[in-house]
């Protein structure tokens, strides 16, 4: 009992810490909808890399990622720390830079304001921002089912789990609305040093009890081989490669990332950014993957609804660096979530609210997205109550669905002959084939393409970006540009 409140105790104190932060950051933060939304554009370099750091890798880092390694080895390493940190850093160039360019010219608050006034349709703006916070809300769930989890193992059941689940989501609510982006930006800076420092004592701790990581990986040759020869053969390249490029254009279109390309002080700040991206993202997704792998060697007896690292945790380190290093994890979630709500909440106000209420000022619209960030976190946090699937099964179902927005986005940042028609058959295409290929057990979740058949399927939502990319260029070449489309509004800002 008394290890157990030691562990509450360490994370709640950390809560608490976060916390300050957030009430520093509410006196400093005016009453309008740009400076709660976006901090008044003013993130410099380290705050914004650490808050996109850290509101990235999140849940699906710290657990989700454990356990598939745990299950077939640590090539997924490959897929989150080489590729996608090296694609989403050539997208944040191509995407984000031009899009700060055109939301800085034009005051820009949400990716469907951008859209809608380029094409002059209130309908495209709403319905951008409904498929944003249709995929926006599993992916909250599973920062909320994370947590909970998490603490459940951590403390032996003596916490259940949907008092942890709970209890981070009432801690979110409150620090998230009294807030805004400038002390969410500020905790996930905080947040972010402390998950990426406490990843490596933990991995430092665990090699050094087991004898280092020849020893580890010895253990894991002798137990499961298979574990350190691509995962044992259950990854085709193709499901490797449509993973890569499936969460890499998915996380550009996330909201809380997406808007991350409007906050940025200036163009030295987004290139620097950007480029220290893939350092940062190796630097986590390594210690915190092999530890997944090495932990199947060591013999960890993870169950199906199990996260092995709060079990490897207790079993090499004491209670107290158990509990600092699930802070870590906490930080983790609570850096994704509260961004998620944040930019949730914008998207439902300005996009959806003023859409339909008229005359609204900006310190109503401030209000009314406070008010929505309690709606998206109540409702993701009833969901989380059923488990609806793993972690990993609810982070690909979301990351596939933001990929579809991704290419049609770009298509029209850059081509001037994209119309709102074109941009009505690629974003509505490739949602209505995705939600098929998820939720009707008909529709084929993968396709061996002839001209590539021998590296395996490739997943739906590869297939579906694709059709989304030929959909808003052929119907875009077809159609004449409708009333009220203005291209000049992307046009003169370049990216250099």
């Amino acid at each position: 009992m008394a290890e157990t409140g030691l562990q509450i105790g360490i994370i709640v104190g950390y809560l608490l810490l976060a916390l300050g932060v957030g009430l520093v950051a509410y006196r400093l933060t005016d009453r309008t909808a740009e400076d709660y939304f976006l901090a008044s554009r003013t993130l410099g370099t380290v705050v914004l890399l650490f808050t996109t750091f850290a509101t990235l890798l999140s849940a699906f880092t710290f657990f989700g990622g454990p356990n598939v390694s745990y299950a077939a080895g640590p090539e997924w390493i490959l897929v989150m720390g080489l590729m996608d940190g090296v694609l989403f850093g050539i997208l944040w160039y191509v995407l984000g830079y031009k899009q700060w360019l055109v939301g800085k010219a034009h005051g820009y608050v949400t990716l469907g304001e951008m859209l809608g006034d380029r094409f002059g349709s209130p309908v495209l703006r709403v319905v951008v921002a409904g498929i944003s916070l249709f995929w926006l809300v599993p992916y909250v769930m599973l920062q909320q089912q994370g947590a909970g989890t998490a603490i459940t193992a951590l403390t032996d059941g003596a916490v259940p789990y949907w008092i942890g689940a709970g209890g981070i989501t009432l801690f979110m609510i409150v620090y998230v609305v009294l807030s805004g982006m400038r002390g969410v930006a500020w905790t996930d800076t905080l947040q972010g040093i402390f998950m990426l420092g406490m990843i490596w004592l933990a991995v430092a701790w665990i090699l050094s009890a087991v004898g280092g990581p020849g020893a580890a990986t010895s253990e894991l040759a002798a137990v499961s081989p298979g574990h350190l020869s691509l995962g044992g053969g259950l990854y085709t390249p193709a499901y490797v490669l449509s993973t890569a490029v499936s969460i890499a254009f998915g996380v550009t279109m996330f909201p809380q990332v997406n808007q991350r390309f409007f906050v940025a002080g200036s163009k030295t700040v987004l290139k620097r950014t950007f480029a220290l991206w893939p350092v940062l993202v190796i630097l986590l997704f390594v210690p915190a993957f092999m530890l997944g792998a090495w932990a199947q060697g060591l013999g960890i007896a993870a169950g199906e609804n199990q996260n092995v690292l709060p079990l490897l945790l207790n079993q090499y380190t004491p209670a107290w660096f158990a509990a600092l290093v699930i802070a870590g994890a906490m930080a983790a979630m609570m850096s994704s979530s509260d961004s998620m709500l944040l930019s949730g909440s914008s998207y439902l106000t300005r996009d959806v609210y003023r859409q339909v209420v008229a005359g609204v000022t900006d310190r109503r619209e401030a209000m009314v997205g406070r008010i929505g960030v309690v709606v998206i976190a109540l409702l993701s946090f009833v969901a989380s109550l059923f488990q609806p699937g793993t972690l990993i099964e609810i982070g690909d179902t979301a990351f596939g669905g933001f990929a579809q927005l991704a290419l049609p986005v770009l298509i029209a940042l850059y081509w001037p002959g994209t119309t709102r028609y074109g941009m009505y058959a690629g974003v509505g295409g490739s949602q209505l084939f995705y939600l098929a290929s998820v939720f009707l057990p008909f529709v084929p979740a993968s396709y061996v393409l002839p001209f590539a058949s021998g590296l395996g399927g490739w997943s739906a939502s590869v297939v579906g970006m694709a059709l989304g990319l030929a959909l808003t260029v052929g119907v875009s070449a077809v159609t004449a540009p409708a009333a009220g489309e203005d291209a000049a509004v992307y046009q003169g800002h370049s990216a250099d």
